[in-house]
């Protein structure tokens, strides 16, 4: 397939000011050359020049679109094959006449994620280093932005190479006492295997040490909005996404269905899911919306319960607060503004007292006490360090763990005198499971799986 010459539409389809085009394969030069028409051919350009022309219909010579191309000579491009883009006006029919007359030459659709591909397999970057590109693509907040971005330049990288060297001297170490039982390695002891285990342990614990905090950053916080009806979710929701996302009434009931929003709070990014009012109803449709809440929050990593503060506690709600405890619950005692009838010794009872926060939705009052309460339940407040490596990727955090979990077997091992080529197994497997984050020793069928899940064009 590296043979083949590709093309796709690398920016996103619909109204725009300019639309590109990438084609990549050792045809790509010639056989965009055949329908571009300029002063200076593409064949003879030099490497990271711009060109400007037209595209023509290579049989009647009509132009098709006016573009700019700008040419990439391997190995200096991104796929490290000839590279060439074209700009066009941005807009559906003026890129499909393009793509179109691209397609009839020796030059196929490009698969989801191919070019990344191309530049992995063509030892450019990483496996970690290329899913990385899809992470700075789908990031919802600078700080997961500048995570991806790291990863993407190699940090991590460096890394689990780092400590795959540190396993591959002692697999060298032990392949030598194996061979050569009859020489007297001082250096090969179970002592030197246990060192180097807790050595490369101890490394990944610090890795593990920032995973929950990296796993939210890139995927969010599923934040679920739940409460009685009528008591400001919708107004909650409308306040932290700044804007009238969800219908606010004085009816009861307003709210049918689960809202989804997507807001960043402290550069934080939350799934804010706006639920409708649990209570016991017979309106039918009413009652599927209820169905749905409870979904959600079965399925939040937060849940944010609203509760009317100038009411007294509900049994409803006391029936809440019994059902989510134990999970991550911040409650927010709504309408301060108004007098306040509940009774927070009572709510105390069901929750930590700095995990309430009193608010007025109305009047926007509180809302940095949320965020502030927000932060401090999942990272005490504040961010570990920016040149830390936060590890994000959920393949990653497990193969982590799976290769802390074998070294920890091989030290246990060594601590009981196992015969070394047993211990050999253990070292090994720690070694093939890191290099299966970076992709060295990652299976075919794996590496399909996480480009088949990349965007068309990229």
């Amino acid at each position: 397939m590296l043979s083949d010459t590709i093309a796709a539409i690398s920016t996103a389809v619909g109204e725009g000011g300019i639309a590109i085009i990438r084609v990549s394969g050792p045809e790509a030069l010639p056989e965009v050359q055949r329908m571009f028409k300029s002063k200076t051919p593409l064949t003879e350009a030099e490497s990271h020049t711009v060109h400007y022309g037209h595209i023509i219909e290579p049989q009647s010579g009509e132009r098709v679109e006016e573009v700019l191309v700008t040419v990439m000579r391997g190995p200096r491009s991104f796929t490290t094959e000839d590279v060439v883009e074209i700009s066009s006006h941005g807009g559906v029919v003026a890129v499909k006449r393009v793509m179109d007359l691209l397609l009839l030459q020796n030059i196929r659709l490009a698969e989801p994620g191919e070019f990344t591909k191309r530049a992995f397999l063509n030892g450019r970057i990483d496996l970690s280093q290329a899913e990385a590109v899809m992470d700075l693509i789908r990031s919802k907040s600078d700080k997961a932005f500048s995570i991806a971005m790291k990863q993407s330049e190699g940090m991590l990288s460096s890394k689990i190479r780092n400590l795959r060297h540190i396993l591959v001297e002692t697999l060298a170490h032990i392949e030598v006492n194996i061979d050569y039982p009859e020489h007297d390695v001082e250096s090969l002891t179970s002592q030197f295997i246990k060192d180097k285990s807790s050595e490369v342990m101890k490394e990944i614990d610090g890795l593990l040490h920032t995973a929950e905090q990296g796993k939210i950053l890139r995927e969010g916080i599923t934040t679920a909005i739940i409460g009685r009806p009528n008591v400001g979710k919708s107004s909650l929701l409308n306040a932290l996404a700044q804007g009238d996302k969800a219908i606010v009434t004085d009816i009861p009931g307003t709210t049918r269905d689960v809202i989804e929003e997507y807001v960043t709070i402290r550069n934080v990014p939350l799934r804010l899911l706006d639920t409708a009012g649990i209570r016991e109803t017979m309106d039918v449709v009413e009652q599927i919306g209820v169905e749905r809440s409870r979904t959600a929050v079965s399925e939040a990593d937060l849940i944010l319960l609203v509760l009317n503060s100038s009411e007294p506690l509900h049994q409803d709600e006391l029936e809440l607060l019994e059902q989510i405890r134990g999970r991550q619950v911040i409650v927010i005692m709504n309408k301060m503004d108004l007098p306040s009838q509940l009774d927070r010794e009572l709510l105390t009872r069901y929750i930590a007292e700095e995990l309430i926060v009193p608010m007025s939705v109305k009047t926007d009052e509180g809302l940095d006490g949320l965020e502030e309460a927000i932060s401090k339940l999942f990272f005490s407040g504040k961010l570990e360090s920016a040149d830390l490596t936060y590890v994000s990727n959920v393949r990653h955090i497990a193969l982590l763990k799976r290769a802390k979990q074998s070294l920890l077997e091989a030290y246990e091992a060594a601590d009981q005198f196992i015969p070394i080529d047993m211990i050999q197994i253990d070292v090994r497997l720690a070694w093939e499971q890191l290099g299966e984050i970076v992709g060295d020793t990652a299976h075919d069928a794996l590496i399909d799986q996480i480009f088949s899940q990349f965007c068309l064009g990229k």
